[in-house]
């Protein structure tokens, strides 16, 4: 991962995701890459705008780091039923599902059908 976003070539450089090179449009993972260089470079509008949950995803491995240390040091088991709730992963799979959505609807709206071939390998 590029930590140094010189000339802001994250805006305009071919994404590497096979899906996207495949079909043109992004996948639910899209965006995440960029988003966490942004947030590194302190630009929040940036990263969420890449992707809502790129900051999401940075806060909850750090919380993650902190509770497994805490686990380690006190051998106390701390959100285990919370992070092997099968309603929690679902709410958080429906949540993702209608982002992604939402993202290729603005998508489609916002681009020509020769944009998103353009965005494929099938230029």
């Amino acid at each position: 991962m590029m930590l140094f976003n010189h000339h802001d070539h994250l805006g305009t450089d071919q994404s590497l995701c096979p899906f996207k090179m495949l079909t043109g449009f992004p996948c639910p993972g899209c965006g995440i890459t960029k988003s966490l260089v942004y947030l590194y470079e302190g630009d929040l509008y940036k990263s969420f705008s890449y992707h809502l949950f790129g900051p999401f995803v940075f806060l909850f491995c750090w919380v993650t780091i902190i509770v497994l240390t805490a686990e380690i040091i006190t051998g106390k088991s701390y959100f285990n039923s919370l992070f092997y709730s099968k309603k929690l992963a679902y709410g958080l799979a429906i949540v993702l599902v209608v982002y992604h959505l939402g993202r290729v609807i603005y998508f489609v709206h916002g681009h020509t059908r020769e944009e998103i071939l353009k965005e494929s390998i099938w230029k």
